[in-house]
C-alpha cells in the first residue's frame, strides 16, 4: 500500500490541489489518516477518469478540444471533467428512464391526456376577449334604455339581461 499527500497526488495525476479536493468530496480518494492511498484511489478514479496515473505516467488529456478526439470522447473528456459520478450503467439506466418518459409524454399529448400550457393561455385569452368586448359594449347599446328609467333597482333589473345571458 503506497501513500502520498493530497499535493503529491495532484501532480502524480496532472491535476490542480483543488481538483483533488473535489475528488475527495466525491469520495474518489481513499485516505490512511491524512495521506492518499495511491491503488485504491486510482482504482476509484478508475470509474470515472479514462486515464488511470501511476508513478511515472501523466495523463495526456486536457480541457482544450484535441485534434483527433471522437465527439464520445469528448464527451467522455467533459463528463470526467464536470464530475460525472455515474457508471456507464448507470447512466445507460439513467438515459433509457429519460427516453421512456419522453416517449410516454408524446403519447400523453397525442391522446389529448396533456395540454400545452401555450394552447390554454391562448383558450383563454381569446374568451376573456369575448368577454371584455361584450362588457364594453353594454354602456353604448343600453344608454337610451337606461336614460328613461327613474331608481336604481330599474337600472340594475334592465342591466342583468345582457350581462348575463
Amino acid at each position: 500500500m503506497t501513500t502520498m499527500n493530497q499535493a503529491a497526488f495532484a501532480v502524480l495525476h496532472g491535476v490542480s490541489r483543488k481538483t483533488v479536493t473535489k475528488w475527495k468530496e466525491r469520495g474518489w480518494i481513499v485516505l490512511d489518516g491524512k495521506e492518499v492511498n495511491i491503488e485504491a484511489s486510482n482504482e476509484l478514479i478508475g470509474r470515472y477518469r479514462k486515464e488511470i496515473v501511476t508513478r511515472g505516467n501523466k495523463p495526456t488529456g486536457n480541457k482544450k478540444a484535441l485534434p483527433d478526439e471522437t465527439p464520445e470522447q469528448a464527451a467522455d473528456r467533459i463528463f470526467i471533467a464536470t464530475g460525472a459520478t455515474m457508471t456507464m450503467d448507470e447512466a445507460r439506466r439513467v438515459k433509457e428512464n429519460y427516453l421512456a418518459l419522453l416517449n410516454q409524454l408524446e403519447y400523453d399529448i397525442k391522446s389529448k391526456q396533456v395540454i400545452m400550457a401555450a394552447d390554454v393561455v391562448r383558450e383563454v385569452g381569446e374568451e376573456y376577449a369575448k368577454v371584455r368586448t361584450r362588457l364594453l359594449a353594454i354602456p353604448s347599446e343600453q344608454a337610451p334604455r337606461i336614460h328613461r328609467l327613474r331608481t336604481v333597482a330599474e337600472v340594475r333589473n334592465r342591466l342583468r339581461k345582457p350581462i348575463f345571458l
